[in-house]
Parts: C-alpha cells; structure tokens; sequence
C-alpha cells in the first residue's frame, strides 16, 4: 500500500511539473520557437485543428516563424487563425508560405510575462501541495484502519515531504529559467 501511495503521489507531482511547463511554453519570450503555435486553433474542414496538424511550423530565422500548409487553401485560414490569437502575432503571407515575426517585447510586457509566470508556478505549487496533503489524508486514514503502524506511518510522512521539497524546488528552478528567458533582450 505504502509503495503505491508514494509511487502514484510522485507520478502526479510529475504531471504537475509537466503542465507547468506547458503552461510556461505558451508565455512568449522575443525569441521564435515551432511550439508556439500548437495550441493555435484553425478551421479544418469544420473541426477546429491545431496548427501544426493542417502545417509545416519552421523557424526561419531567431525572430520569425515559418508556416506552410499542406495544402493551398488554408493559407487564409491559418494567417486569420494565428492573427486572431491570443499571442499577438501580425502573420504575413508570402505565396504559400505564412512568415510570423515576433515582435520585439518591451519592458513593460516583461514585467507583466513575468507576473504570469510567477502565478502559473504558484499554481503548480499549489497542486503540489494537495497532492501532499491529500497522501497525508490517506496515511491517517490507513493508520485509523490499522493497516500500518505509526512508524510506517511518520517515514512515509517524511518521503512524501522529500517529493513535495523535490518538486517545489523544480517548480523555482522552471520559473528561473523562464524568468531569465523573458529579461533577456
């Protein structure tokens, strides 16, 4: 029981990180990356579809997206999808090839990127932490039942701890890079 309990509790905690990375992925720094239109949306035939699935997504060069579909009319149906997303980006289309500039972030937008993900790692923590509390709760519940002894009980405290300790420490690390990401100009 004890051995499941800390396995499943750390396979989530790893899932935390994982979407905190995703959520971290989507914050723009002024440097292109191919990922940053995966979560882009565009009308395929009636279904709404990822970018990356009806495209080819390249870097052309450190501040500009390539995009190219696959197939000659959805040009204008992925420049309007990326135009009219969330990410502020102004695509131009050349041909059948989609270019998408990134536009250089100010120092004020760097401020407001950074108060983003100082909340999206605070969530991350957050999760973290219930996952903590909720194989704590599950500990107690064991003990009250006596399927383990209060021994059993305090060491797997204390492993759960360490995890948790693990996890936030790679929550702080993530937000420091993605911190250093966005300040460099």
């Amino acid at each position: 029981m004890i051995p499941e309990l800390k396995k499943n509790t750390e396979a989530k905690m790893q899932k935390s990180i994982e979407a905190l990375k995703n959520d971290l992925g989507k914050v723009r720094t002024g440097r292109a990356h191919a990922g940053l239109l995966d979560h882009v949306m565009v009308d395929y035939y009636g279904s709404p579809t990822a970018v990356p699935q009806v495209a080819n997504v390249t870097l052309l060069d450190a501040r500009t997206l390539g995009v190219q579909p696959w197939e000659k009319n959805m040009v204008a149906k992925v420049e309007k999808a990326i135009r009219e997303s969330d990410l502020g980006l102004n695509p131009a289309v050349m041909g059948d090839i989609i270019r998408v500039p990134m536009p250089a972030l100010t120092e004020e937008r760097r401020r407001d990127l950074i108060k983003v993900v100082k909340s999206e790692g605070e969530n991350a923590k957050v999760a973290i932490r219930n996952l903590r509390r909720d194989a704590n709760t599950s500990l107690k519940d064991a003990l009250k039942a006596k399927e383990i002894s209060e021994d059993e009980d305090r060491r797997t405290q204390e492993d759960v701890q360490k995890l948790t300790d693990k996890y936030i420490a790679e929550v702080d690390k993530l937000l420091a890079q993605k911190e250093q990401d966005l300040m460099q100009v």
